[in-house]
């Protein structure tokens, strides 16, 4: 019985140290992770990359170092001066990852925080050197022709140092409180040459329509003097007709107008003398 218990204590001992070694000799690459291997003896940082899975090591001569290779957003914020001198405010976001293939040369030359040792440098460089080749208005109104020179010019930095960038924008752009005083001038001074120029082009309008109503009267009054030399004071008396009988029909429509004859047409004993025109006067209704 104590040798079978015997037995069963080395069994289990061995098969602890087994599973003991079998665990120090694997390790696991997750999902979105890739592995560089460092071995003592044959220099460092192997050349090869380990991809997701479960890889075989030595134990106390190599060890791996997994690294993350997702695609990661990083905004680079940056203060830097345009083309006519203005401070301009503006933050980048790009999205980027690692090469696959040029990870042990990555960490054997950057270590494992490379983008905190690449990213920011760069970024800040690109865009002082793109941002003033601009004035701060072809900021505004030229902003994807500038987002696109950034991106190139980022993409090919990025590529010295073995990182692809899949996207590259401008999130945010300021100006000093100068700047932005002499934009709002500009556009109050805009607003009111614009109303300046309504009211100029609304004078000449009204002074081509006196001038053509100018026209047209002094066109009838020669068209009346040529039908006078030829019929005489027909179209006179035409008119004269046509006038006595407007007032004489607003006349009849009207009931506060009264007729008043005049002295000499109401004296009695057929006076010889010549009876002035009678009088229409008008009353007050109230």
């Amino acid at each position: 019985m104590d040798k079978l218990l015997g037995r069963i204590s080395t069994m289990s001992g061995v098969l602890g140290v087994g599973a003991l070694t079998v665990n120090t000799c694997l390790y696991n690459v997750d999902g979105g992770e890739r592995a560089v291997m460092y071995d003592m003896l044959r220099g460092g940082i192997l050349d090869d990359v380990r991809s997701e899975g479960t890889h075989f090591m030595i134990p106390f001569v190599q060890r791996p170092i997994v690294l993350d290779v997702r695609t990661r957003p990083r905004e680079i914020p940056s203060v830097t001066g345009t083309k006519d001198l203005q401070m301009v405010n503006i933050k980048l976001r790009v999205l980027w990852r690692p090469i696959y293939e040029k990870l042990p040369q990555i960490y054997r030359e950057l270590g494992a925080d490379y983008d905190e040792r690449v990213l920011p440098s760069i970024g800040n460089e690109v865009l002082k050197s793109v941002v003033a080749q601009y004035n701060a208005e072809e900021l505004l109104s030229k902003r994807q022709e500038v987002s696109h020179r950034i991106r190139s010019e980022l993409v090919k930095r990025a590529s010295h140092f073995h990182l692809d960038l899949d996207d590259v924008a401008i999130t945010h752009l300021t100006f000093g409180k100068e700047f932005m005083r002499a934009i709002e001038s500009k556009q109050v001074a805009s607003q009111e040459a614009e109303r300046q120029a309504f009211v100029v082009k609304k004078a000449d309008q009204e002074r081509m329509a006196v001038v053509t109503r100018a026209e047209g009267e002094a066109e009838a009054a020669s068209i009346i003097t040529k039908a006078m030399e030829k019929n005489g004071n027909a179209i006179i008396e035409v008119r004269r007709i046509d006038a006595a009988k407007e007032i004489a029909e607003k006349l009849a429509n009207s009931r506060n107008i009264t007729y008043l004859p005049s002295a000499a047409s109401g004296g009695s004993g057929g006076s010889s003398g010549s009876s002035g025109p009678g009088l229409l006067l008008g009353i007050d209704a109230k």
